[in-house]
């Protein structure tokens, strides 16, 4: 039985959250509203959040449009099964989507969710070279500290030693890895960036069924920025070579990068590209896999049918909601705000450098990252950053901020701030 107790002890005594312990379980904030770029908590104090809710929250909170869209949908359906049924909100979004990516992705596949989206790229790529006969193109060659997901398929394409996966390793599907880009955005371009890769690619393309990585930022395997000619390098090599081309704009897509989709920087389109996270302002889980003629005709020779299909795919809510998301994006000013927010942050975020435990500093879009010579304390620096009156939550050795894109100046100074003051405060303590 269940003894009664208050939410908070609740909670830790029975919910396991993610990368969390159940037996040393970490203090929560217990969150009753949000508005704009603020979390509230159960006591009155307000938090300003500088992670968009996992990069998702790009119009801030509470949006009425948002709102008054999932509402309306409430009236005539929450869900049906997209097996042999379809609806307006999935059309219209199919339509958006397409609209916004290259003319050649002209296919939109559904998903729950940007893990999911990942398999289905895999599956794509996989069912298309099977479809043909070709049996011997079984692997994915990913780059280290790439980060695509925590199902599967997914987590065997993230870096198998710095990841967060090491532990499934035995019993995860075997890939190539290619070294992390070291190339800087701004770098000027050498051949040997590209050296390693290539020699993958040289060495193995009979068994590649395709290259997956992350355009431009590399997210949760360590915030790294790159220059846009390793793309248009990877992209030569996959076209010399024949090779499917993935790219996982989970966290990228949607403006977060300054472009809309962060391909743009290089002008190099994918065959398959997974989009989702920012796809529905962050009110529901929703993900696309969309892909262009070539996989299409590929994956289904001899009669054959891409063999995937959630119960929630495409569920009428979540494509409402992300029509009117992707309508309030366009129809704003959002790459002057993310140009505005990229502009403060290079300017704030610049004085941690002078810090000795700070290693770099790093900036694309409304992308903050601060990288540090150790890893954090991820319980101090929580609470030193909820007591400074924000929501920041870093990891491995970085502190980052990916705020709404609706932020003020004021709001972006209060964070950056908060950055300045918390790892000054960690770096004395150490």
């Amino acid at each position: 039985m269940i003894k009664k107790t208050t939410m908070l002890e609740f909670d830790k005594k029975h919910i396991w959250h993610p990368y969390s312990s159940m037996q040393e379980p970490s203090d929560m904030q217990l969150v009753t509203s949000a508005s704009g770029v603020y979390l509230e908590l159960e006591n009155g104090d307000k938090l300003i959040d500088g992670m968009s809710s996992w990069w998702s929250t790009i119009h801030g909170y509470n949006v009425p449009q948002l709102n008054h869209a999932i509402t309306h949908q409430l009236q005539n359906m929450s869900h049906v099964m997209f097996g042999g049924i379809t609806h307006k909100p999935a059309i219209d979004l199919a339509k958006k989507l397409l609209e916004m990516t290259d003319d050649s992705l002209d296919y939109v596949f559904f998903c729950d969710s940007g893990s999911v989206s990942v398999e289905v790229a895999m599956k794509m790529a996989l069912q298309f070279h099977q479809s043909q006969g070709d049996t011997q193109k079984t692997k994915f060659l990913a780059l280290e500290k790439g980060y695509h997901g925590d199902t599967m398929g997914a987590m065997s394409v993230c870096d198998p030693v710095t990841g967060m996966h090491g532990i499934f390793n035995d019993v995860l599907h075997k890939n190539l890895f290619a070294p992390s880009p070291t190339c800087q955005y701004d770098a000027k371009w050498d051949d040997s960036y590209i050296s390693a890769f290539r020699e993958l690619v040289e060495e193995n393309h009979k068994q590649i069924a395709a290259v997956i990585l992350e355009p431009i930022v590399q997210g949760a395997g360590g915030m790294n920025i790159y220059s846009p000619e390793y793309l248009k390098q990877v992209k030569h090599l996959c076209d010399r070579y024949d090779l499917l081309l993935i790219f996982d704009e989970i966290a990228t897509g949607f403006g977060r990068t300054g472009k809309l989709f962060a391909y743009e920087h290089a002008n190099v389109i994918p065959d398959i590209l997974c989009v989702g996270k920012a796809i529905t302002g962050g009110y529901m889980s929703l993900a696309a896999t969309l892909t262009n003629q070539k996989v299409v005709k590929g994956v289904e020779s001899n009669g054959n049918v891409l063999m995937h299909g959630p119960t929630f795919m495409a569920n009428p809510l979540a494509c409402c909601v992300a029509n009117a998301s992707l309508e309030l994006l366009t129809s704003s000013p959002w790459q002057e705000r993310v140009l505005n927010i990229q502009d403060i942050l290079k300017e704030q975020l610049s004085k941690c450098q002078a810090l000795a435990i700070v290693k770099d500093v790093r900036v694309l879009g409304a992308i903050g990252v601060v990288e540090l010579n150790q890893h954090v304390d991820l319980a101090w620096m929580s609470k030193a950053f909820v007591n400074e009156g924000v929501w920041i939550r870093p990891f491995l050795n970085l502190v980052y901020i990916m705020p709404p894109f609706i932020i003020t100046k004021a709001e972006l100074t209060t964070l950056t701030l908060a950055v300045y003051t918390v790892i000054l405060k960690f770096e004395e303590i150490q």
